[in-house]
């Protein structure tokens, strides 16, 4: 499943292609694709088309496309700009990908939606929703005030609204109105594996598997460690742990292990080649053989998933619960 690195590859791509543009046509070709717009397809198609993308926007692993009327929508002058009330979501699920294409690319396969855009010299037209597995959907959904009346998410023109299906998850730590004192003080209450809580998309969003298992091992810190026991400066590296691969990763374009996973223009990333812990158990480690140290990484059942962790620079806490 796409992570927190791979969908801001995807934001950043939409918001080159798709705002300021009106929506002047949408075909629904599988209407599994859009089961999360309760009222159906048509509904759907009848909330896009004539409106405008004002904006593209990521909270953890969420992403939405703000709406307004397309013939009161000035591009060029955003605080003349009406107030979206609405969004269309994008969940990518297990395999969606978002492409932009031109009318004479063959369809893929695996297409489910086409939105056809206004037309913008050297940009494709269309934009297409494919998903091999159906896990993933589009759907149009309303904006509602942030709790902290900070803005939603990562955006080009921020605005404190937020689609009302994101609203539940915490920020991530690559949104500038990310606080550390809160993550900390939420954290130590707790009492639980240190993994977990990362996990754990109440305390804060995007960090998948693969990003937690690099995290902690940049940290130094194993996936068993009891929450309320991490000192603030452990609390603090885990994180500026987890900001930077996720930060190496979209330098590299995200992680792909196959093609389901790709940007806007089809091109997968390959942070994967750039992977210290998870994925290679029965490898040495990086860090402890360049200090000239043997260590093997481990991989171990985890939450019905697995972690890699290194039992030289990553030990087992002695008190470890979880």
């Amino acid at each position: 499943m796409p992570e927190l690195p791979e969908v801001e590859v995807v934001r950043r791509g939409l918001v080159n292609w798709v705002r300021g543009r009106t929506i002047s046509a949408v075909e629904v070709l599988d209407p599994r694709s859009v089961r999360r717009h309760a009222l159906g397809a048509g509904d759907f198609i009848g909330n896009l088309q004539g409106a405008a993308v004002s904006d593209v926007v990521r909270r953890g692993k969420f992403l939405w496309m703000p709406l307004v009327d397309g013939a009161a929508y000035a591009p060029d002058n955003q605080h003349a700009a009406p107030v979206p009330e609405v969004a269309l979501m994008a969940h990518l699920g297990m395999s969606g990908q978002l492409l932009m294409q031109d009318p004479g690319v063959p369809d893929e396969k695996h297409i489910k939606v086409r939105i056809r855009l206004s037309p913008r010299e050297g940009m494709p037209d269309q934009l297409r929703f494919v998903d091999q597995r159906i896990f993933g959907g589009l759907f149009v959904t309303a904006l509602v005030p942030t709790d902290d009346g900070g803005p939603g998410g990562l955006a080009e023109s921020p605005l404190p609204l937020i689609a009302g299906e994101a609203a539940h998850i915490a920020r991530d730590p690559l949104d500038p109105s990310f606080s550390f004192d809160l993550f900390y003080q939420r954290l130590r209450k707790r009492k639980t594996g240190l993994k977990r809580a990362l996990l754990d998309q109440g305390l804060v969003s995007g960090i998948g598997n693969i990003y937690a298992d690099e995290a902690l091992w940049r940290a130094r810190l194993h996936y068993a460690r009891p929450t309320d026991t991490l000192r603030r400066s452990e609390a603090q590296r885990v994180l500026d742990s987890s900001r930077e691969v996720m930060l190496d990763a979209l330098a590299a374009g995200g992680t792909s292990f196959d093609s389901l996973y790709v940007n806007v223009n089809g091109a997968s990333g390959y942070f994967d080649r750039s992977l210290n812990a998870y994925g290679r158990q029965g490898e040495p480690c990086k860090r402890c053989a360049a200090a000239g140290i043997q260590a093997i990484i481990r991989r171990e059942q985890f939450m019905n998933r697995s972690s890699h962790t290194c039992p030289v620079c990553q030990p087992r806490p002695r008190n470890g619960r979880w």
